[in-house]
């Protein structure tokens, strides 16, 4: 689900190279980073609700793409002219380390207490793999303790499945950082050789068309960071000059159109391209829905713009990484009732092809039921863990990378 820009709050502002001030918070992005990881969440839920058959939810994987852009486009503008110095460059590792590495180990003791949990009580066991087995091994709970789940060392995904992309996104954070230590104000032309190659990469290599993680999520991550971050490059004072300059509400119903436009296009292109080779082209489709959207012209930004929308970016990165785990537990809970009372809640079906185990073999609007208190508890899940980790680690590192 990348987190990708899920993982970023602007720091301090800056002076960029060009001297506008760097650190502007796009505060409509931040909204859209909260929907892409619901839908995330919605796609990694199986139901025989209607919703969770859509072709719309089949692609939705392709959002950890936007994720990936939108971080890029934030990480360029915020830090491209504070990175010349070797004390800079320790200060973005350890913030940025800081606020992805703590929910991650937690998410991480929380599967493996669980693991530990299905040791002693056979009854959680069901009809999967033993425990400390298959995804849930011991030397993969060693790759992703040092964030290497993403980075093409694993044969499979694994524990919280979901962090690969954040695995990918921190080595992809060190590489920018070391470009544009090096070369300064040609560290465009990397962005853009890793941009126009890895799309060809992943056409003659993947597998699964986008689809890929464990195996080839740094090259998948590299490619839309590179977009975002030229985005950023040679655009951001340009969108801010713009943003100034509708401040009055000029051309508000030409933005609204286009933003509109700019969804169902979204739409579209998730729902048709989420199962062939096209689905590569995702991160060029969100490139361009970033760079409308941040300016931030329209009715819909504007909507966007609203404390519950805000509220849901701020939950986004907590959003990815604790919902596989809360779907797991409520199949778990869903199961065992199921044995008791017979009443289709649980049971196997189809997604996607696949056979999996998930709620509504009894009736789809059972399904829809588990869904919609799926999203209720990890969006609360999710408050938790953005109130008591997420923003006081952060702090913490922040306050630390102040003192070097």
């Amino acid at each position: 689900m990348a987190e990708a820009a899920l993982l970023n709050l602007a720091p301090p502002p800056a002076a960029t190279r060009t001297g506008t001030v760097a650190g502007e918070r796009f505060l409509v992005l931040d909204s859209w980073r909260g929907i892409c990881a619901l839908l995330v969440a919605v796609f990694h839920f199986p139901t025989t609700s209607i919703i969770s058959q859509s072709a719309f939810v089949g692609g939705s994987y392709l959002f950890v793409d936007f994720f990936f852009v939108l971080s890029g486009f934030v990480i360029a503008s915020s830090y491209s002219g504070r990175l010349s110095e070797p004390d800079g460059l320790t200060r973005f590792a350890l913030v940025r380390f800081g606020r992805i590495y703590p929910l991650h180990l937690l998410m991480l003791a929380a599967f493996a207490g669980f693991e530990a949990i299905r040791l002693v009580l056979p009854a959680l066991h069901g009809t999967g793999a033993a425990p400390f087995t298959g995804g849930f091994d011991l030397r993969s709970l060693v790759a992703n303790l040092f964030l290497l789940q993403g980075m093409g060392v694993e044969e499979h995904l694994s524990w919280n499945a979901p962090s690969w992309s954040i695995s990918a996104e921190f080595f992809t954070y060190l590489l920018f950082a070391s470009v544009v230590f090096a070369t300064g104000r040609r560290a465009w032309i990397w962005f853009v050789a890793a941009a126009v190659t890895a799309p060809f990469f992943l056409l003659a290599f993947s597998p699964r068309h986008m689809d890929v993680s464990f195996d080839f999520g740094f090259i998948r991550c590299l490619y839309g960071f590179s977009l975002g971050a030229l985005l950023a490059w040679f655009q951001h004072d340009s969108i801010a000059e713009a943003r100034q300059a509708m401040a009055a509400g000029a051309g508000r119903i030409a933005w609204t159109l286009a933003e509109l436009a700019m969804i169902a296009a979204i739409g579209l292109f998730v729902s048709v391209a989420g199962s062939n080779d096209a689905g590569i082209a995702a991160p060029v489709v969100f490139a361009l829905a970033l760079y409308l959207f941040a300016h931030e012209g329209g009715l819909i930004s504007a909507l966007l713009s609203s404390r519950p929308m805000l509220l849901l970016g701020s939950l986004s990165y907590s959003i990815y990484m604790v919902h596989i785990f809360v779907q797991a537990r409520l199949i778990n809970v869903g199961g065992l009732i199921e044995r008791e009372l017979g009443l289709g809640i649980v049971g196997d079906m189809t997604l996607r092809g696949d056979q999996v185990t998930g709620f509504g073999v009894g009736s789809p609007w059972i399904g829809f039921a588990a869904l919609m208190a799926m999203l209720i508890t990890v969006v609360v899940a999710s408050w938790v863990s953005w109130r008591f980790l997420e923003m006081p680690a952060l702090a913490w590192f922040r306050h630390l990378s102040k003192r070097i």
